[in-house]
């Protein structure tokens, strides 16, 4: 159970970490015992029912290691939900709107009555992951009915035609090496996992060791750079008294060690999935249809276009892949009756704002990041129509030095206005994130709004009647 002075208190004092994180982090480190237990011991020698079993019994226990008697909460979410599915399944509309009401609602519920101003471990952490994997199974579940012709490809893939019994899917909800912290897969991969339908592939060990080894990398890295730059640091005098471009820079580096705990943590959950086989990724989405070795199918993080990214796009795609890919899949390709691209996007940044908490920073982190991607792209379409097929376009484009020095300069900025887009959603509250902006002068806001009016000139310009605003159209 959770709390006591007992050998993980010690253990965790002993390293300088909090108890809860350190509780985390020897779940996600015990799926590599279990991964390897399974790949040698069990996968070959024993049936489909005592896999559910094994994965089950060790998911539930690992969870009453970090979160004790508080496991009744997904056990109602898990149960509930199986319930729901068993008996809406002939009404495939009215399944998913129950289970989805049903599961985001308990989940803000206990959001309301946990949530304190600080980053919390507490049962609602694994909740979030739970959610997504229930209101997935749900959609998919119903997919399952209507005719396979009015269902589009990533549909046909996860639809369930035959539904799990209970221990199936608990054991799916449950799963060691993803319950606690991701990444998100469908029941069907589960599944095909337990069939051994991904046994064929045989560099599953070099692919996992290769990953869970960068992950470590990466928590030394964030632990490190802990250190050097503390959260509390940004809200002290010794921060806002820094020169503007120490300011800036230093937030931009924080913005990545901040970056780097989640990255550390899906990389080694990452690689323990991978021992296991399950996170195969076949190469023309085809599960068993060819024999390509390629394991990022349970990748939650792009790791090189993280790193060499210019944009803030790079990041969205390359950052938290799979719980992005659900997104997509379950809400933003949902949202297609809205006849808007635009709409949808801003639905599915506002449904993923609302599942990370209440706190003011999601909301504000979120919609920066709608704002900042909206930014880059009219700047890449100003950049297209005007720069670039004049003279000064030609040299950018075909000079090395030039384009160097531009690459050079976009790299800045991809860091410090990453740095100045997480602020909020690591600092959560707005007594403390507004602080960080006020000490540097609330840049960020200034250049999109001095840019939002710049392109709203320009459009006006665009306008064949406006070519002369002095002068009114006698037309119009």
């Amino acid at each position: 159970m959770s709390g006591g002075n007992g050998f993980v208190q010690q253990a965790a004092m002993l390293v300088g970490a909090p108890e809860p994180a350190f509780r985390l982090l020897l779940t996600i480190l015990a799926g590599y015992p279990i991964s390897i237990f399974y790949k040698f011991i069990l996968e070959n020698k024993v049936s489909n029912a005592i896999k559910h079993t094994y994965f089950l019994s060790l998911g539930l226990c690992l969870y009453l290691f970090n979160y004790g008697y508080d496991i009744y909460h997904s056990l109602i979410a898990v149960i509930v939900t199986y319930g729901i599915c068993a008996i809406f399944q002939g009404k495939p509309t009215m399944l998913v709107k129950v289970n989805f009401i049903f599961n985001m609602s308990y989940l803000l519920i206990g959001y309301y009555l946990t949530e304190s101003n600080e980053y919390d471990i507490l049962w609602t952490m694994p909740h979030c992951v739970l959610v997504l994997r229930l209101i997935g199974f749900g959609f998919d579940v119903a997919d399952g009915r209507p005719s396979e012709s009015d269902l589009s490809k990533d549909q046909k893939d996860n639809c369930i035609k035959e539904m799990p019994n209970i221990v199936q899917l608990m054991a799916y909800s449950y799963f060691p090496s993803s319950f606690i912290v991701g990444p998100q897969f469908p029941f069907n991969r589960y599944k095909h996992f337990i069939n051994n339908e991904f046994t064929k592939y045989k560099s599953y060990m070099e692919a996992g060791i290769k990953r869970g080894s960068v992950g470590v990398l990466y928590l030394i890295i964030r632990q490190i750079g802990a250190v050097y730059l503390p959260d509390d640091y940004f809200l002290s005098s010794e921060y806002s008294n820094k020169s503007f471009i120490t300011q800036i820079v230093q937030l931009g580096l924080w913005g990545k060690i901040s970056l780097y705990k989640y990255i550390s943590c899906w990389l080694l959950a990452e690689g323990s999935l991978t021992l296991l086989g399950l996170s195969h990724s076949p190469k023309n989405g085809q599960i068993g249809s060819d024999t390509k070795d390629d394991w990022t199918a349970c990748s939650n993080v792009k790791l090189v276009l993280l790193e060499t990214g210019t944009r803030m796009l790079h990041y969205v795609q390359s950052f938290n892949v799979n719980t992005n890919n659900w997104v997509a899949a379950y809400v933003y390709k949902r949202l297609k009756f809205l006849n808007s691209r635009t709409i949808s996007y801003a639905g599915a940044l506002l449904f993923l704002a609302v599942w990370h908490g209440f706190h003011s920073g999601y909301y504000m982190a979120f919609a920066l990041e709608y704002t900042i991607i909206t930014f880059e792209k009219q700047i890449e379409s100003f950049y297209n129509t005007v720069i670039k097929p004049n003279k000064i376009g030609r040299v950018i484009e075909n000079n090395l030095f030039v384009r160097g020095v531009l690459i050079a300069i976009m790299k800045f900025y991809n860091i410090v206005m990453m740095g100045w887009c997480l602020t909020p959603f690591i600092q959560l509250s707005y007594n403390k994130w507004m602080v960080i902006y006020s000490s540097s002068g609330y840049w960020g806001f200034y250049l999109l709004g001095i840019w939002t009016l710049i392109h709203l000139f320009y459009q006006f310009l665009l306008n064949p009647k406006h070519k002369n605003p002095l002068l009114k159209d006698k037309d119009q």
